[in-house]
């Protein structure tokens, strides 16, 4: 039987992993609700990835509990928990990459989403952050709210100098920027408890960090504690092997 501590650090990390994948599936299914920032920020396919990446993480779980109660001699139960967490590493880089590859064309990818949006939302927006319009010189100015009041006061905030000026592209791709780098990085501490309580109530997704690439340091200390586990079945099944065939006297 490895020892209490191997078996120790196996159980930790199977229950970080564990948690990985709830905190997934949780915040891939929150993010979902309605709220304005959020559902501008993530599509439905990075938040399926999400939702796919936990799920493997959960399966991966209970492979690994019916691997830890086979007998001592079998290895059968790691070695497929090995493979499975070979594929956790390919869904989490994938779902990981997915996401990334959005921050490298924001403005443009940022700019469709922005005209999908109803001219409320818009509106709303454009409050939020004191901005009229997406771009420069665009059809997504919407007169109203308590910014862009009227056609005037959107001329007059016009500077031919910085086409940024007092226009949504900068805000909105910043906190976009800052929402999506953090979602793939590796700032995992900030997503486990006891601050999960506090993400579940928040209405910002930069407060909420999934830590896609992050769950990778977990995927691969667990591949290495089963490895460590297989090793050491095999040397004590091969010593008891050796110690019957001297009788059972075992060595001095």
């Amino acid at each position: 039987m490895p020892s209490k501590r191997l078996m120790g650090a196996f159980a930790f990390v199977d229950i970080c992993l564990l948690a990985a994948g709830v905190i997934l599936i949780v915040f891939s299914e929150l993010w979902r609700m309605p709220n304005l920032m959020l559902n501008f920020t993530f599509s439905n396919e990075m938040l399926t990835g999400g939702l796919v990446l936990g799920i493997f993480f959960l399966l991966t779980v209970v492979l690994s509990i019916g691997a830890v109660v086979q007998k001592n001699h079998v290895t059968t139960g790691f070695v497929l928990l090995n493979w499975m967490l070979i594929a956790d590493a390919i869904v989490d880089i994938v779902v990981g990459t997915m996401v990334w590859f959005f921050t490298l064309g924001e403005r443009a990818h940022y700019f469709g989403v922005y005209k999908s949006l109803t001219r409320d939302q818009r509106i709303e927006i454009q409050d939020m952050y004191s901005c009229c319009g997406y771009f420069t010189q665009n059809d997504t100015v919407e007169i109203g709210g308590t910014f862009c009041a009227n056609t005037t006061f959107v001329n007059s905030l016009v500077d031919p100098n910085n086409t940024d000026t007092f226009r949504c592209v900068a805000p909105l791709t910043k906190f976009t920027d800052f929402t999506l780098n953090n979602t793939f990085t590796t700032h995992l501490c900030r997503v486990v408890s006891p601050s999960l309580l506090a993400l579940l109530r928040t209405d910002t997704a930069d407060e909420a960090e999934m830590a896609i690439y992050g769950f990778m340091a977990i995927v691969v200390a667990l591949f290495l504690a089963s490895m460590c586990v297989i090793k050491r079945r095999q040397e004590e099944e091969r010593f008891k092997k050796i110690d019957a065939k001297r009788g059972g006297r075992g060595f001095v």
